[in-house]
């Protein structure tokens, strides 16, 4: 990727409608293809599509928008590894579904701030959009671990409940210390 200042002008990748654009980023990830069968194919769907002739992809357009997918690919491989490697420091430590989505979220727009740097490298990045969407997670995983702590104290509370009705309960009946300790132990109120 050059470092070159660009007119500004988009390019024809850039400029084909949304289902060619998806078709063409799907046979980029299968890695089955060579770059002539791409371009074979999606300057056939242009046609198909009754584009102007001036709308087909040359081979060094779609070299530079593989080249650019896949730089960008290979930086969100490198942040999910990092994220992975994270997450899997916190251990069983919860994160509710709503968390996972947020930060999904997150990925995504880092994603699209990531297609835009690539797009034009002297365009600045929001810094500040990043660091907000980094304190909205934060604060999400503080709320989340917040709700757990809840339900573990509600669980622990019933448990407690449990636990003292079973002492209560008689001997009598069949019902022997023996029977009260194998049903603590299968609650998991020992």
């Amino acid at each position: 990727m050059t470092d070159k200042p660009t007119r500004g002008r988009r390019s024809k990748v850039d400029l084909l409608p949304e289902p060619i654009r998806r078709e063409l980023d799907a046979m980029l990830r299968d890695g089955r293809l060579t770059q002539q069968d791409i371009l074979d194919g999606i300057n056939d769907l242009i046609e198909q599509h009754n584009l102007p002739e001036d709308m087909q992809l040359s081979r060094s357009g779609l070299n530079r928008y593989a080249t650019r997918i896949e730089s960008i690919g290979k930086d969100l491989r490198e942040l999910r590894e990092v994220s992975n490697a994270l997450v899997s420091q916190l251990g069983d430590k919860p994160t509710g579904d709503l968390s996972r989505m947020i930060l999904e979220i997150g990925r995504t727009q880092l994603f699209k701030a990531m297609m835009r740097q690539a797009e034009s490298p002297n365009e600045e990045v929001d810094i500040g959009m990043v660091k907000d969407a980094m304190l909205a997670a934060q604060r999400l995983e503080a709320a989340a671990m917040s709700s757990h702590r809840r339900e573990k104290e509600i669980r622990q509370q019933l448990l407690d409940e449990q636990r003292a009705k079973l002492e209560a309960m008689p001997n009598q009946g069949g019902v022997t210390e023996e029977t009260k300790a194998a049903i603590r132990e299968a609650l998991g109120i020992v």
